[in-house]
């Protein structure tokens, strides 16, 4: 079975953000063929590049059903929770994964990479 959707965009929205600020990102994609099955679109935050124990599964979505054509929606998510990370890799490079999966087998994935980082003023008052 070929792949049934084709990602057009993922906008990132609200970027650069807080870290407690919501994850939003404008997700626009074309099914080629009728589904029987929804979609299921998943947000997920990379907590330690090591092991995939300490990753978050911010949210996911089903979507259905699905005909030919283009869609658009907003996908937006809370936050991770920062006290189920590793101390160590709060702060600095991690990645977001965006994830579609149909008949609960992944066939889409863009990530990108996030950088934690102190606000200027407050870094200094850390150092």
């Amino acid at each position: 079975m070929a792949c049934p959707i084709n990602v057009v965009s993922v906008e990132v929205l609200d970027n650069p953000a807080p870290f407690t600020n919501p994850l939003s990102f404008l997700v626009t994609y074309e099914c080629l063929y009728q589904l029987n099955k929804d979609l299921e679109w998943r947000l997920t935050y990379v907590g330690d590049a090591e092991s995939e124990s300490d990753d978050q599964v911010l949210d996911s979505v089903l979507v259905g059903p699905v005909y030919p054509g283009q869609y658009r929606f907003v996908f937006q998510a809370d936050p991770p929770d920062h006290t189920k990370l590793p101390q160590d890799d709060i702060l600095g490079i991690t990645a977001l994964l965006l994830t579609c999966l149909y008949a609960d087998k992944e066939f889409v994935r863009v990530g990108y990479y996030v950088n934690n980082e102190y606000p200027e003023e407050e870094g200094a008052l850390r150092e």
